[in-house]
């Protein structure tokens, strides 16, 4: 991947799906980090509690991280302000569910990081600077933090 990691999650975003073609739900993220754990390539996002997305992340062993041209920007920033709850976000934002082995991801997506998950956890604001939990934490939960091993990269060329 030939990607700046330092902006490709805050600058210009990704989609994390969890669950199968099915049954599936997305939304957009800001946060998250490429790197190398336990001699393993790895995805790590954050998804707090109150998503909907969350309920799929938990209940399943494998994800997606999508990421777009400049152009899907505003389809992502629609992807971060509607819930799949209320609504079927994706056919509304007019993108393309693909089914891979075990996870989904998008037609659209320029590239999708298909990961197993291997580690979660809450993050617990008893070991956040304060003006961290002054600025996120006040009134929601803290995120879970997601590790998940890269199983495979798809490029759209």
């Amino acid at each position: 991947m030939n990607i700046n990691v330092f902006e490709q999650f805050n600058k210009d975003w990704a989609l994390v799906t969890a669950g199968d073609i099915d049954s599936f739900n997305t939304m957009t993220i800001s946060w998250g980090t490429l790197g190398t754990i336990w001699n393993k390539d790895v995805c790590i996002v954050f998804v707090k509690p109150c998503r909907y997305t969350h309920e799929f992340m938990e209940k399943n062993d494998y994800f997606t991280v999508s990421f777009f041209e400049e152009e899907y920007k505003e389809t992502l920033g629609l992807l971060g302000r509607i819930s799949g709850r209320d609504y079927d976000k994706t056919k509304e934002a007019n993108l393309s569910p693909i089914a891979y082995d075990k996870a989904v991801g998008f037609k659209e997506a320029k590239t999708t990081l298909v990961l197993k998950k291997i580690y979660s956890q809450n993050l617990d604001k008893i070991n956040m600077p304060e003006d961290v939990v002054n600025k996120y934490y006040l009134s929601e939960e803290e995120h879970t933090m997601y590790i998940g091993e890269v199983v495979e990269i798809i490029e759209k060329h």
